[in-house]
């Protein structure tokens, strides 16, 4: 089979998150520095693979105070762990454009498995003739599951900030390559993953 490689562009692609706050609202933000690698089969989605890195340090909220309070040692710990990584595992198909792909989530040292929601928006060819896919996925993760436990008790009761995190990713990417690979290969690939 062939799998083709797709390179994120990054121009039109974020990866975002939402927390509550003082009970009644969210906090919205997202990370401005991200770098990964997609390989993407159209016609049989499980064999597809995903693996991003991003700095931790580029998280933004739009108030620097806060951000950098989100970088300290109190939730993110950038100096510490400067990078948070996804690697997927088993991708499976559960409507004509979605899929539920599970895999590793790394914040400060801490690895779990999440699943994601992703919809498969499509595949065109632009203007300047490059084939483009994009995707959108959602997940909600515990942060205290990955270490981050900083709250603060409110006056009248309940805690400032929630404990369930939820991840907006939307990402375009552009054809860079098509490799041939043998079901073994990609057997050996998710195992030497999985270790």
């Amino acid at each position: 089979m062939s799998i083709k490689t797709w390179q994120f562009d990054a121009a039109h692609s974020s990866i975002g998150f939402s927390v509550r706050h003082m009970l009644v609202s969210k906090v919205h933000g997202r990370f401005l520095r991200w770098s990964g690698a997609l390989r993407f089969d159209e016609a049989a989605p499980a064999a597809s693979r995903v693996e991003v890195t991003v700095e931790a340090a580029s998280i933004d909220t739009g108030v620097p105070a806060r951000d950098e309070h989100l970088r300290s040692a109190d939730f993110l710990d950038v100096a510490t762990y400067p990078a948070i990584a996804f690697r997927s595992g088993a991708v499976e198909r559960v409507g004509p454009r979605q899929f539920r792909v599970s895999g590793d989530l790394t914040i400060r040292d801490v690895t779990r498995e999440v699943v994601l929601d992703v919809e498969y928006g499509g595949r065109v060819r632009d203007p300047r003739g490059f084939d483009r896919v994009g995707f959108s996925a959602r997940a909600a993760i515990d942060r205290k599951a990955f270490g981050v436990t900083f709250n603060q008790l409110l006056d009248t009761g309940g805690l400032a900030l929630g404990d369930r995190v939820e991840l907006r990713i939307d990402v375009e990417a552009t054809e860079a390559a098509t490799v041939a690979v043998s079901d073994s290969e990609l057997s050996q690939n998710h195992d030497a993953r999985a270790q």
